[in-house]
């Protein structure tokens, strides 16, 4: 249920979320034609979610490529609880995940910037 690389081409992206305080599931996907906007925008402001995309871009010479990245979103905004729940449970769905070798911890859209945050990560695990 957790694995985007063994879901259909179909899907672009996967939002989680904790149910019952013990339960990771996906809360909602994104087909192939939705954008990284579209990824942002399903991440709620004032609580936490875990995101698996898989992320279309160039490489710094130019080529199109694609990378699996995770991202625990974690907001300064959310209320103490979530957040210990999905820090404490992190680990779990990472585990869950194999072959995802970009994680990027985010506390604010801000960090969560494609051109500003997430491409400079991103295309350092490019050769």
């Amino acid at each position: 249920q957790f694995k985007l690389q063994q879901a259909p081409f179909d899907i672009r992206y996967f939002i989680y979320t904790i149910k019952d305080k013990k339960t990771i599931i996906v809360e909602s996907q994104g087909s192939r034609d939705k954008t990284y906007e579209d990824f942002m925008a399903a991440f709620p402001e004032n609580d936490c979610r875990y995101g698996l995309i898989d992320l279309d871009f160039e490489t710094v010479d130019g080529r199109p490529t694609s990378k699996l990245v995770f991202i625990s979103w974690n907001p300064d905004t959310a209320s103490i609880r979530p957040k210990m729940l999905f820090s404490g449970s992190k680990e779990a769905i990472k585990a869950a995940l194999p072959g995802v070798g970009i994680h990027i911890n985010a506390t604010d859209f801000a960090e969560l910037d494609m051109e500003t945050s997430i491409l400079p990560v991103v295309r350092k695990f490019v050769v």
